[in-house]
């Protein structure tokens, strides 16, 4: 039997050890001393039992970002991306643009710190009413130490299949709620609001706006608590849905 397998071990997770000149293990370790294995030192004792050459490491593995995709679900958008390598990674900021607009962050998913394994990450953004059809995603990978680096941009464009105005939420409302609408194609909108007799209280959009999925939030605290209606203009497109200001 070679000497080797007396001393393997199944290490799922570890941290590297970077160009030591040597290192000694207790009694009944077990480990992958062959190249390629977690362990980088120029010779290793294990207790008197085995010496041997180990494996040099000159610098620490890389954070190997393999795959990083994006794609269109159900009212979400989901991305994925994996590693090959990892070390003292932190974790990843995601960073979300709509259209023409700034880069934000929208999530902050944890890295698994030091790995020469394989890892995958997802992330569902779900909030798709941001007022554009082209969504453009990157990943900031964060060190322990603070160093970052940014991955490629991927882009999904999402453009709904026809106009719809939502019901706002909460319902009823105090004194703020959200209305949320969709549009299939770019357009001058009027968002507007009436009260129970039709006259009619504001307008909340009139505005040329880009194809996708737009919100609005309606501030009520200088008007009296009642039933109100709000309708949607774009091209011949109208709809109106009632909302109930209670306070």
């Amino acid at each position: 039997m070679k000497l080797c397998c007396l001393f393997l071990i199944f290490i799922i997770e570890s941290s590297h050890l970077y160009a030591q000149s040597s290192i000694t293990y207790a009694v009944g370790t077990h480990i992958e001393i062959t190249t390629g294995s977690d362990v980088c030192a120029d010779f290793i004792t294990i207790l008197g039992t085995y010496s041997g050459d180990g494996t040099f490491c000159d610098d620490p593995l890389p954070v190997e970002l393999t795959i990083f995709n994006a794609k269109a679900a159900k009212d979400s958008i989901i991305l994925y991306w994996e590693t090959e390598t990892e070390v003292d990674n932190y974790g990843f900021d995601v960073e979300r643009k709509i259209n023409d607009g700034e880069w934000n962050v929208i999530a902050f998913i944890e890295g698994n710190g030091s790995s020469n394994s394989p890892k995958k990450y997802h992330y569902c953004d779900k909030e798709l009413f941001a007022g554009g059809s082209m969504f453009f995603y990157r990943l900031k990978q964060i060190d322990t130490d603070g160093r970052f680096e940014y991955s490629e941009v991927v882009e999904v464009e999402l453009y709904p299949d026809n106009y719809n105005l939502s019901q706002n939420f909460p319902n009823p409302f105090n004194p703020v709620t959200t209305i949320r609408y969709q549009l299939p194609v770019a357009g001058d909108i009027r968002l507007k609001v009436y009260d129970i007799l039709g006259n009619y209280v504001t307008t909340l959009v009139d505005d040329f706006q880009e194809a996708g999925y737009h919100e609005h939030k309606f501030i009520a605290s200088n008007f009296a608590s009642g039933i109100y209606f709000y309708t949607i203009i774009a091209g011949t497109f109208v709809e109106t849905k009632k909302m109930i200001l209670l306070k």
